[in-house]
């Protein structure tokens, strides 16, 4: 199944079998890594599909490993794919709270099903507080001591996020998540946000989004020196896709030309849409 993402030119929800088609072709480019979300049949209030032992990062997951044991494997730990609300956390229905410390039970058991599962790196994007620890600590008591994280650590309530919202089709039902992310505005608060992650056990750390972040992005590498990622996101990606469509700007150059400001600001990984097209440039 490829089911077309009408925000997201060139992008699909893709089922397990298509998945391994399009990441061989990826790591043939020369893409290192994938980095993976999940939709599962059903969605409930306890996000039960996202730690279900054959929910559908889990087979995938497994297929990837299987079929391609040099693909670098990053699973996206969080609920809101699963949540029937739509939330990244647990909801009190009388108060339509979101529930932060009963979400890190769940973030935890997800994260362990994933590396169970194989899964090379977990990378936590939540933002609930104190999820990394929760995390670490459950990955080491059932043997995966060795599994690094990778964790969102200075992710905002951006604008930005609109086409996932279609892909990932997680939209809130009510409300917004700006109770757990960050500020746009807020620039000390992401410093303090990704020394509690490294502090809590996180080993590589990330900005989201990227282009609009980069001083961000520059302020983190520079103060904390951890491997940091990018993460160019949803609509980054559709503004140039659709600017290119309508013959205003050279999407090659563009493309190319924002994946360079992240790398020029800090970033030792880009997490970006455009990766396979990214490749397939720098190969020509």
């Amino acid at each position: 199944m490829r089911q077309p993402i009408s925000s997201m030119p060139g992008v699909f929800q893709l089922s397990p079998d298509e998945l391994l088609r399009e990441a061989e072709k990826a790591h043939a480019l020369g893409v290192p890594s994938v980095l993976l979300f999940g939709i599962p049949e059903t969605k409930d209030a306890k996000a039960s599909g996202a730690y279900a032992k054959n929910g559908i990062v889990q087979q995938a997951v497994r297929l990837l490993k299987k079929n391609l044991p040099d693909l670098l494997v990053i699973t996206d730990v969080c609920l809101c794919e699963y949540m029937s609300h739509g939330h990244c956390g647990i909801v009190d229905p009388k108060r339509g709270q979101i529930l932060n410390d009963p979400t890190l039970k769940l973030l935890a058991r997800s994260a362990v099903s994933h590396a169970e599962a194989g899964a090379d790196i977990i990378a936590p994007s939540d933002m609930m507080d104190g999820r990394v620890r929760a995390i670490r600590e459950a990955l080491d008591e059932t043997g995966f001591g060795d599994t690094p994280i990778l964790s969102y650590a200075a992710k905002f309530a951006s604008a930005f996020y609109g086409p996932f919202r279609e892909a990932a089709e997680s939209t809130p039902q009510f409300g917004d998540r700006r109770s757990y992310q960050m500020n746009p505005a807020n620039a000390e608060e992401a410093l303090r946000e990704v020394a509690l992650d490294i502090q809590e056990g996180a080993d590589m750390i990330m900005v989201k989004p990227a282009l609009a972040y980069l001083d961000i992005l520059q302020r983190v590498k520079t103060e904390f020196g951890y491997p940091t990622a990018a993460y160019s996101v949803s609509a980054e990606y559709s503004m140039i896709k659709a600017a290119a469509a309508n013959g205003w700007i050279d999407e090659r150059a563009v493309t190319m030309e924002s994946l360079l400001a992240m790398r020029r600001a800090g970033a030792d990984v880009i997490i970006t849409y455009s990766a396979v097209d990214a490749a397939r440039w720098l190969k020509s």
